[in-house]
């Protein structure tokens, strides 16, 4: 049976080696189709820029006249792309056609225009316009290169203030709605140009690790790599090199190797969980198993190991906590049976006989016989010894015994015991019982591992101890890991003196028993709301409910350094001058931290309730500091940003503050609230509420992180209730914004970013809702921050400028370009500026 098996195996080899090979020829075609994609929208382009004197001749030469909108077409064009009048024009043939197609016989440009406006608004404009000088008709008035052009020299001069107030009257409205318009679309054709050329690559680097809930979730790849996972992405970790490759299909959680939690889409619909078995080289998906069968999601998973991986055992999060057995590579369920209504915590195959399988859990020990398709099970017997409330790992020794771990802090060793005929009569079978207990930890044994010589290693709760065993269970060394990184969650044997340890408060150690450990890797243990960015460094700073807080360095990847408050963590910023932050903390308390020193030079307090946001003015003369209790706090700020002292209260919100801003000038913050209002202040006079916005309508503001705004309005999905954006940043050089939702996701927009259902990109790898978002000083990375999931992930902004703080490929004052292009040019076959393809290239 066993040459049936390898036989079978034999022929099935070149039909796996078929289906790799169509998968890469499938890929490569999927890139080579992406690439002729980019190509053609870039040729599109070309043919637009050339289209742009032709518009403009059409423009000039027409016998219509509209009030009150610019034709300055350069206007709308970044440096990059200036046209002048001998632009020479070479369109293909079949463009020709499409492009009059589209157009119509009898319409012009000039009439596209007509239609953006109101039709009553046109007609009284041209009725004015030809009562206005009879000599005039026919002819073109020359353009004015103002954004807000002024009337005909022949309706200027007319003595009858009638007509002449009338059509004030219209070009003023048709001017504030233009103005409106103007912000609405500004850079409607940068947006295409923008999108094709910013956007975020996949994350780079992910700071944390999970060990504080999860087990078994730390290995050695023969490459040097350590395989984790941190919310939605399994990490694989170069040790020497530093460097991290990731594995990012998975939709929700990852639990144990490569299943998933069932988790929920933004409209609340389930998503079902399922496997994911790949490549660790390559990381190409090599199957996907289990979509539909498992329920809630995966709890435990195994490959069977005598047969070089081909079976794998999956235990899932059902109140039965199904077990079943598959052959992956044909995506074939063998067998499924119901497990136990307890926890299940592990399972595994007996490494010489792929038809033996253990299960442990919640005070049970299983063994599971794989037998002509069905799964059978004899529980482990206790007898005289303690039974302990959790099994909590097991290993197979190398003369065959099972050894579990359990919350006792014992080692017990199993083994197959003859049928008691004796005592149990003609019918019983042989059990499975204690030959063996071994006490080991102070607490719980969270973890074993089994060295190749045959020594165990065994990692404690309570104790925080590491012990290696002999392969009789004799203890030979011992070491104690520091208390900050917690209790030993999982060990990983690297050449058997080096080990990695994975702990409960979310840190993976490297070290050996002579020389210690040191953390490789560190992270939050507890959901994370604050962050902020260096002004002019690599370095960002995180905080939250766990009382930390951390300096991190986004070049070298590393955790610089971390403090513990004595209060939870909820916002923070960098004063101008780099040198201290201000951190502040649940109970209306907040502390400024030297960077250097890392000790507290200020602590105040104001109010009783939690804060939500600090930021420094531009200049770093003021601090605003905004309360649950519905004010905010203004500080005035010298030597340096160690001393504060208070200069007013903006009072005015009826719920607590979200979010501030402070303006260019540092004179006015725009604030948002808990009920969704937004308020202006005037700092300078004394914190003054502005009760007329209209005055602060053009002003322009050193942050944008305010979730609600003209600005921003497009970032917000129809049917969102308000609470859906957690966060949201514009990039220092205002060419995008950055939105942390509450669906797991980072989304990237065009800024300035007013209109509805804007097009944007849409990134995944958090497993919980997406606290915050900041852009580092040069706008080189993204960084995002996720709550429960304890994840921090740093994006690098592809076609990102670095320094580039300029605003000049911004067009702002062409009206007609850009109503030309709302109208009419998102419906042209040519370009889709409403709805841009996504492009990815390197």
């Amino acid at each position: 049976m066993r040459d049936d098996v390898s036989a079978e195996s034999s022929t099935e080899f070149p039909d796996r080696m078929s289906l790799m090979e169509v998968r890469l020829q499938a890929q490569e075609d999927e890139i080579t189709l992406l690439k002729s994609s980019l190509a053609d929208a870039l040729r599109k382009l070309r043919l637009h820029d050339q289209q742009i004197p032709l518009l403009k001749q059409q423009l000039i030469a027409g016998k219509r006249f509209v009030k009150g909108i610019s034709l300055s077409l350069e206007d709308a064009l970044p440096e990059s792309i200036q046209f002048t009048d001998e632009t020479p024009i070479k369109l293909r043939r079949e463009e020709e056609d499409a492009f009059e197609e589209e157009m119509g016989k009898d319409q012009t440009w000039s009439s596209l225009v007509e239609e953006t406006i109101q039709p009553t608004t046109v007609r009284t404009l041209q009725q004015q316009q030809s009562k206005g000088s009879e000599d005039s008709q026919g002819s073109c008035p020359q353009t004015p290169t103002s954004s807000s052009p002024a009337p005909p020299k022949e309706l200027a001069s007319s003595p009858h203030g009638g007509p002449l107030s009338s059509i004030r009257e219209e070009e003023n409205m048709l001017c504030v709605d233009l103005q409106k318009w103007n912000q609405a679309l500004a850079g409607c054709l940068n947006s295409l140009l923008l999108v094709l050329q910013m956007f975020l690559d996949l994350f780079i680097f992910s700071y944390g690790y999970r060990g504080r809930d999860c087990r078994a979730n730390l290995y050695l790849l023969p490459s040097g790599e350590a395989v984790y996972f941190i919310a939605c992405v399994v990490v694989l970790y170069h040790i020497r090199n530093q460097t991290q490759r990731h594995y990012q299909k998975h939709t929700d959680c990852v639990r144990v190797a490569s299943g998933q939690t069932a988790g929920v889409d933004k409209d609340g619909k389930p998503l079902q969980p399922f496997v994911h078995i790949w490549d660790s080289k390559t990381l190409v998906t090599l199957q996907q198993i289990g979509l539909g069968t498992f329920e809630r999601g995966v709890g435990a998973l195994a490959f069977s190991s005598s047969d070089n991986g081909t079976f794998l055992c999956v235990i899932d999060d059902s109140n039965e906590h199904m077990i079943s057995v598959w052959d992956w590579n044909k995506n074939i369920k063998h067998t499924e049976v119901k497990s136990t209504n307890e926890a299940v915590l592990g399972v595994d195959f007996s490494p010489t006989d792929t038809n033996n399988i253990i299960s442990c859990g919640k005070s049970h020990v299983y063994f599971w016989t794989l037998s002509a398709g069905t799964l059978t099970k004899k529980q482990g017997i206790f007898g005289k010894y303690k039974k302990p409330k959790f099994v909590l790992c097991f290993v197979f020794s190398l003369t065959g015994d099972v050894l579990t771990g359990d919350s006792e802090g014992n080692i017990l060793t199993w083994g197959k015991s003859a049928a008691d005929t004796k005592t149990l009569g003609k019918g019983a079978k042989e059990t499975f019982q204690i030959m063996k207990q071994t006490r080991a930890h102070e607490g719980s044994v969270f973890t074993m591992c089994i060295l190749q010589g045959g020594a165990i290693l065994s990692g404690g709760g309570k104790d925080r101890k590491i012990i290696r065993w002999s392969a009789d269970l004799a203890p030979e060394r011992e070491c104690e890991i520091p208390e900050k990184f917690g209790a030993v969650r999982t060990i990983a044997d690297v050449d058997g003196e080096e080990l990695l340890v994975g702990t409960t408060r979310n840190a993976i150690l490297r070290g050996t028993f002579s020389d210690g450990f040191v953390a490789i890797v560190q992270g939050h243990v507890d959901e994370m709301w604050g962050l902020a960015t260096h002004p002019t460094q690599n370095i960002f700073i995180t905080c939250g409910n766990d009382r930390q807080v951390c300096v991190w360095n986004a070049g070298d990847h590393k955790l610089d350094w971390c403090a513990t408050l004595e209060e939870s963590g909820l916002c923070a910023d960098f004063s101008p001058n780099g040198a201290v932050v201000s951190v502040g903390l649940s109970t209306g308390r907040w502390v400024v931290l030297d960077l250097q020193t890392k000790e507290v030079v200020s602590d105040l307090t104001d109010g009783n309730e939690q804060l939500s946001v600090m930021r420094y003015s531009p200049d770093g003369s003021f601090l605003a500091v905004g309360s649950h209790d519905n004010f905010i706090y203004i500080y005035n700020v010298t030597e340096g940003g160690r001393r504060y002292t208070r200069f007013g209260k903006c009072t005015g919100h009826s719920s607590f503050i979200t979010h501030l801003d402070w303006s260019k000038d540092g004179k006015y913050i725009m604030s948002n609230s808990g009920d969704y209002e937004i308020l202006y202040w005037d700092v300078a006079s004394g914190c003054k509420l502005l009760r007329n916005r209209f005055e602060s309508k053009d002003r322009e503001w050193a942050s944008y992180t305010c979730v609600l705004g003209f600005h921003v309005m497009g970032v917000w999905l129809e049917g969102s209730d308000g609470t859906d954006i957690n966060a949201l940043c514009r990039s220092h050089s205002e060419r995008m914004v950055a939105v942390a939702d509450d669906f797991c996701k980072v989304h990237l927009f065009q800024y300035p970013c007013p209109k509805p259902k804007a097009p944007s990109y849409k990134y995944e790898g958090h497993g919980s809702h997406v606290t915050n978002v900041r852009f580092t000083h040069n706008d080189s990375h993204l960084l995002s921050m996720g709550g429960k999931d304890t994840c921090i992930l740093q994006w690098r902004v592809k076609g990102a400028g670095t320094g580039d703080h300029s605003k000049e490929h911004l067009a702002s004052s062409s009206s007609k370009i850009h109503l030309l292009l709302h109208s009419k040019i998102k419906r042209k076959k040519i370009i889709n500026y409403e709805k841009p393809q996504k492009l990815w290239w390197s």
